[in-house]
C-alpha cells in the first residue's frame, strides 16, 4: 500500500514538473482529500501555487481544510489571488473557515468577506464573534433542521434538497416555531418509519446539547461520554444555533492533549518542526527563567548548610539521589492527578479520597526506597548512621513530593486556574527545594553521630 503511495507521488510529481495539466488532474482529482492534502503540504511554494491553478476554488476546499500547519494556511491563503481565496474559503465549510480567517489579518478577512456571496459571508461572520476555544468557535451552521408538525415524508424531502450542503446527516434536529431545539431523530429512526407517521411522534425530546459558550474541553467530553457523532449548540433560551461534530471533536480532543503535553514540560505551546530557533526558545524562555531563580532558591539553600556540609563532606554525594527521587514522585503524582481533571474523574466529593490515595502510595513507596537505600549506602560507605539517615531523607521526601504532586493541581483546579501548569520541571524544583531541607536539616540536627 506504502509502496503504491509513493508511486502516485512520483506520477503526481512529474505531471507538475511537466506541466500535464489532464494527467496531473486525473489522479490528484481520485485521491481521498487527506491524501491530497498530504502531497500538497510536501511540495515547494512554487510547485503549490501550480496546484491550486489547477484545482476550482471548491477543489481546493477540502484539501485546506485537511492541512494541519495554521502558519502553512496562512501562508497558502496570502499566495492565492485574493478572489480565488474567496470563493475558496465559501466552498469550506463555515466553521473551517471560520477557523482560517481568525488567523488572518482583520484586513484580510474583511476583504475576503466583502468579496464572498452574501449568504456564506454571513454564516462565517456569525461564527467570527464567538470566543476562541468555545463551542461556538467549533461549530457549525450546515446542519438539517426539520420542525415536529411535519410528516416524515416531508421531513424526507427536507433530508434530500439540503443533505449536500449539510456536514452530517445521522442527526435531524427537530425545532419549533421559535426555532427552539425540542427534539431530535436519527437517520436510522426516519428511514424506517411510515412515511404518514408524524416527526413529535417519533422524536426524542431529551436532548442532549451544549451551550454556545462552554468551553471546547467540556464539550469534547460530553460527545464522548454519549458517543455522539454529532452535538446540539444552543443559546441560554435554547434557540439551535449549530452542531459540533465529531471530526471537530478529534482536533479538540489532540489540541487539549497537546496543549497539556506542553505545559507539564513546560512549554508556553507545543513546538513545531517547523518552527524557527528564535522563536522556539522565545516560548520556551519564561518558563526556563522561572525554574532558574527557583533553582538559585535551590543553590542558595544549600550553601546555608555549608558548615554541615565541611564537616560530613560525604552529603554532598546524595543531594542529587534525594532530589531526583523526589522528582521523578512529585511529577508522578502530578501527571495522575492532571490526568484524572482532564478526563472528569477528579469529583468534588473525591479530592480528599485521593489525596489519602497518594498519602497512602507516598508512604509505601517512601517506605520501601528508604529501607533500601539504608542497606545500600551501609553496605557501600560501612556508616550505619550516614545509611539512616539518607533512608529517613528520601521516605519523608517521597511522601511529601507524592502528596504535593496531586494536591498543587487539585487546589488549582479548585481556583478554576488549568491544573496543566503545575508543569512536570516546576514539580520537580519545588520538591527539590523541600528536599535539600528535610536532607540538611537532619543531618544538621544529628552532626554529632555522623562526626
Amino acid at each position: 500500500m506504502k509502496e503504491n503511495n509513493e508511486n502516485t507521488k512520483e506520477q503526481l510529481l512529474g505531471f507538475l514538473e511537466t506541466e500535464d495539466i489532464l494527467s496531473f488532474r486525473q489522479i490528484y482529482t481520485e485521491l481521498h482529500p487527506y491524501d491530497q492534502a498530504r502531497f500538497f503540504e510536501d511540495q515547494s511554494r512554487e510547485l503549490r501555487q501550480r496546484i491550486y491553478e489547477y484545482m476550482s476554488p471548491e477543489e481546493m476546499a477540502p484539501i485546506i481544510e485537511n492541512l494541519d500547519n495554521d502558519e502553512e494556511v496562512q501562508e497558502i491563503i496570502s499566495d492565492m489571488i485574493p478572489s480565488y481565496a474567496a470563493d475558496m474559503l465559501a466552498e469550506m465549510y463555515a466553521d473551517d473557515a471560520a477557523d482560517v480567517l481568525n488567523e488572518l489579518d482583520k484586513n484580510q478577512v474583511a476583504s475576503y468577506l466583502t468579496m464572498m456571496d452574501d449568504e456564506a459571508a454571513r454564516e462565517i461572520k456569525d461564527l467570527l464573534h464567538y470566543d476562541e476555544y468555545t463551542a461556538g468557535s467549533i461549530m457549525t451552521t450546515e446542519f438539517i433542521s426539520i420542525e415536529a408538525h411535519q410528516t416524515i415524508r416531508s421531513a424526507m424531502q427536507i433530508l434530500r434538497n439540503e443533505a449536500p450542503d449539510a456536514e452530517t446527516i445521522y442527526y435531524l434536529y427537530v425545532i419549533n416555531e421559535e426555532k427552539k431545539l425540542v427534539g431530535v431523530i436519527s437517520l436510522r429512526d426516519l428511514i424506517i418509519s411510515d412515511e404518514d407517521t408524524m416527526v413529535a411522534d417519533i422524536m426524542y425530546d431529551r436532548v442532549v446539547s451544549v451551550g454556545v459558550g462552554d468551553d471546547q474541553e467540556n464539550v469534547a467530553k460530553t460527545m464522548k461520554d454519549y458517543n455522539f457523532l454529532a452535538l446540539p449548540v444552543v443559546d441560554f433560551e435554547g434557540h439551535l444555533l449549530g452542531i459540533i461534530t465529531v471530526d471537530d471533536i478529534i482536533d479538540v480532543i489532540d489540541e487539549e492533549a497537546s496543549d497539556d503535553y506542553s505545559k507539564l514540560a513546560a512549554v508556553s505551546n507545543m513546538d513545531t518542526i517547523d518552527r524557527g530557533s528564535f522563536a522556539a526558545a522565545r516560548k520556551r524562555l519564561p518558563w526556563l527563567i522561572i525554574l532558574l531563580f527557583l533553582g538559585m532558591l535551590t543553590a542558595s539553600l544549600i550553601g546555608r548548610f555549608e558548615e554541615t556540609l565541611d564537616q560530613v563532606a560525604i552529603l554532598a554525594v546524595f543531594i542529587p539521589l534525594i532530589a531526583g527521587m523526589a522528582g521523578n514522585t512529585g511529577t508522578q503524582s502530578l501527571a495522575v492527578a492532571v490526568r484524572n481533571i482532564a478526563i472528569g474523574e477528579q469529583l468534588e466529593n473525591s479530592i480528599w479520597k485521593s489525596i489519602w490515595r497518594e498519602a497512602g502510595t507516598g508512604l509505601i513507596t517512601g517506605t520501601t526506597c528508604g529501607i533500601l537505600v539504608s542497606i545500600v549506602v551501609f553496605l557501600w560507605k560501612g556508616h550505619l548512621i550516614l545509611g539512616m539517615l539518607v533512608g529517613i531523607s528520601i521516605f519523608i521526601t517521597l511522601f511529601i513530593a507524592t502528596i504535593a504532586g496531586a494536591l498543587i493541581p487539585m487546589l488549582m483546579h479548585q481556583f478554576k486556574i488549568d491544573p496543566a501548569v503545575a508543569s512536570g520541571p516546576f514539580i520537580t524544583t519545588i520538591n527539590d527545594i523541600i528536599s535539600i531541607i528535610v536532607y540538611f536539616g537532619l543531618a544538621t540536627t544529628f552532626m554529632q553521630y555522623l562526626l
